[in-house]
């Protein structure tokens, strides 16, 4: 069947209902995701509002369903975060709530529990994502009593009840010092937070940094946590000489986050060093930043998208109704890969 429609018109529901040969309650169905239409005549409908380049009346759906299908993303993107660590997480957030037939809403400042409020105040979203979650965090409390759900990426001290996912970052430190263990190194150094900052702010980051500190000494390895005296390169240049104080003795150095790992490579650039020849460079950051510096780095991978993917599920189990026990969900790491940055040292 051939429906057309003239002038600036735009497309109705009767007109995909045609095109699709159901009747306008299926299409209904459809686009309020009814579990009653079956998989064949779902992909019909789904078809003809392509084809017609159909959208649903938003607000007309908010009104029979009572949901917005958006969800809102609280991430927080400012000079001293890193957006190449951040993206990738609202990357898979944005598409895999896209399969669900939501959008997203990104709010990146730091407004702490009165953005929530505002948000949740003008009904204009169905739940919430909230990422960079501190140890003592103080929009916990307010997004626990806003009835509607809500997933923590990171791990608070009292989650009040929410979902959580987070990323177990104490195995990822194991498994970047025994990656420099068994290529039979004999120091370990560590890029540290900025001097001003408070390490202990957020859980994965005190995990990382007194996990790789157990596991050296497990291993028989000294190891030296270098803070940076500002931040930016600078602060990495500033720290060197304490990071390369055993540069000819089987060093490895690991890092956190993708910005701070290309600060480190300049410095050692600068210095005439070369990871994989001179010392070792072990990075915890995605395998996407891993493989785009000016050396591939050994990493053990953050897996963006598997946080990601875990918080949208929970996030919507949630959404259908579902009520049982309160998630915390660590993500392990998948291994170490090795790339041209290590030195396998002869025993």
């Amino acid at each position: 069947m051939t429906v057309k429609h003239t002038g600036t018109r735009q497309p109705t529901s009767k007109d995909v209902a045609a095109l699709a040969g159901v009747s306008q309650s299926t299409v209904s169905f459809v686009i309020n995701g009814k579990s009653v239409v079956a998989e064949a005549t779902r992909r019909r409908v789904e078809d003809a509002m392509r084809k017609l380049n159909y959208q649903p009346n938003a607000v007309a759906r908010t009104l029979k369903t009572n949901r917005t299908n958006i969800i809102a993303l609280f991430a927080e993107m400012n000079e001293t975060f890193d957006a190449n660590e951040t993206t990738p997480y609202i990357d898979a957030i944005v598409k895999l709530a896209r399969r669900h037939d939501y959008d997203v809403i990104i709010n990146t400042t730091h407004d702490g529990s009165s953005a929530l409020k505002r948000l949740a105040g003008k009904s204009i979203c169905d739940a919430f994502i909230l990422m960079d979650v501190r140890r003592e965090d103080e929009r916990i409390a307010t997004a626990a009593d806003l009835n509607m759900p809500v997933v923590l990426v990171g791990r608070p001290n009292n989650a009040r009840g929410l979902d959580v996912v987070d990323f177990d970052a104490r195995e990822a430190a194991r498994l970047a010092v025994d990656e420099l263990a068994d290529t039979n190194h004999h120091h370990v150094a560590m890029v540290g937070y900025e001097m001003e900052s408070d390490a202990n702010e957020f859980q994965y980051a005190n995990e990382f940094f007194s996990g790789a500190r157990e596991r050296a000494e497990q291993r028989g390895l000294t190891f030296n946590i270098v803070p940076r005296l500002v931040d930016g390169w600078t602060g990495i240049q500033r720290g060197a000489d304490q990071l390369l104080q055993h540069a000819d003795d089987r060093l490895g150095i690991i890092v956190r986050q993708p910005r701070p790992t290309e600060w480190l490579l300049r410095t050692l650039n600068e210095r005439g060093l070369v990871p994989g020849r001179d010392l070792s460079v072990v990075s915890h950051c995605s395998d996407l930043s891993a493989t785009s510096f000016q050396w591939p780095v050994t990493n053990v991978s953050t897996r963006p998208q598997d946080v990601a993917a875990q918080a949208v599920s929970i996030l919507f189990e949630r959404l259908s109704g579902k009520t049982d026990a309160p998630h915390c969900d660590l993500i392990e790491p998948t291994g170490i890969t090795r790339r041209g940055t290590t030195v396998v040292w002869p025993e």
